[in-house]
């Protein structure tokens, strides 16, 4: 009698093929589950989906594959069909055309599961350690009327409407002969670099008065070009409760406009309007993520990434020896194939051969 090893009787079920590679990360991201729409991805992965979707492009792979040996080895027996090759090349250019989709999908998958980087972005004392905090309903960042109190990026993890997220504030962005709060200001802009949302956050008592000053300020604040980036921004303005009504009201005019990032007005010390830029929060995360719970299953894995890169980039390399030398672009074709297998952990030498006398009765 023994202790059982972690994840060792998921590991059993594996090797005893009751479970595939993708139905045990399913149930390991299942138990890591923080939100509700992580627990459902988690579940729909676990059911087997993914690795169903994944079994049916190795199954049509595997035929073009066995076609392709079929041909090579018995090109001149009469029960070889002639347009044989046309056919696998129609096949691999469709699975072509599917894995490409797949991988098409902005990452929500690998998101939902790791978790979407939110930044918060500003010049000093806007706001961002203020706003970290009242988002995050504890006090996670120090917070003091002296310039440059944040140095390093500090990080939180909350819920948002069921999406994981991981907050990040980060040193206010201005030039400083401190070697600390320059060294803050460099690890500020290379998290910018890995937002998936960006919060540029502003003292609205500062607000250029003009559309274009304002659009100037704001990427000035992320350090890009808005124009130039496709990925979401949502302007914050903090301390709006220290506004006077006339003031008010033309910032909120200005804030209309469409051609500035959603806008949002609050204030940290009262609250007002933290719960609009939770909702303008969840809505970017639906925007990025759409409904992975619906439609085609979603990539969770770096891994899976990763083989069906290199299983499409094998495909693409059948196509450009198709015409050199067929051995080499049936070799691709196994290449292919190896890699979807080694997503769901299944894949064998003799399932070729299997096809190969189902499909084409060599030797009657």
């Amino acid at each position: 009698m023994r202790l059982a090893e972690p994840g060792e009787f998921t590991k059993r079920a594996f090797q005893n093929r009751k479970l595939d590679l993708t139905e045990a990360e399913g149930l390991g991201d299942l138990i890591h589950a923080e939100t509700e729409i992580q627990r459902r991805q988690a579940l729909r992965q676990m059911s087997g989906e993914l690795g169903q979707l994944y079994q049916q492009w190795s199954k049509r792979l595997l035929k073009a594959l066995a076609h392709i040996e079929a041909f090579i080895d018995f090109s001149e027996d009469e029960n070889v069909e002639e347009n044989v090759l046309s056919t696998v090349d129609i096949e691999v250019q469709k699975l072509q055309e599917e894995l490409k989709e797949h991988l098409r999908d902005n990452r929500r998958g690998e998101r939902l599961r790791d978790g979407f980087h939110v930044v918060l972005a500003g010049a000093t004392n806007a706001g961002k350690s203020s706003l970290l905090n009242v988002t995050s309903q504890k006090p996670a960042a120090i917070v003091s009327p002296i310039p440059g109190t944040t140095r390093d990026v500090l990080e939180t993890v909350l819920n948002i409407g069921g999406y994981p997220v991981i907050m990040s504030d980060t040193a206010g962005l201005r030039k400083s002969e401190d070697p600390v709060e320059k060294e803050g200001v460099k690890r500020a802009k290379e998290r910018l670099g890995d937002a998936d949302i960006l919060i540029a956050v502003a003292d609205a008592n500062e607000v250029p008065a003009t559309k274009a000053s304002l659009l100037a300020y704001i990427k000035s604040i992320l350090c890009s070009s808005l124009t130039e980036d496709n990925r979401e921004v949502i302007l914050v303005l903090n301390k709006c409760d220290l506004l006077h009504q006339p003031v008010l009201s033309k910032v909120q005019e200005l804030c209309k406009s469409s051609e500035l990032p959603t806008a949002c007005l609050l204030s940290c010390h009262t609250g007002k309007g933290v719960g609009d830029f939770l909702n303008i929060l969840k809505k970017k995360l639906e925007k990025i993520c759409g409904d992975p719970l619906n439609g085609a299953p979603s990539l969770t894995q770096t891994r899976h990434r990763m083989h069906l890169s290199n299983c499409l980039g094998a495909l693409e390399k059948y196509t450009a020896y198709r015409v050199q030398d067929l051995v080499l672009a049936a070799e691709e074709l196994r290449i292919g194939h190896k890699e979807l297998g080694a997503i769901t952990g299944r894949v064998r030498v003799e399932e070729i051969l299997d096809v190969i006398f189902r499909d084409f009765c060599i030797g009657k």
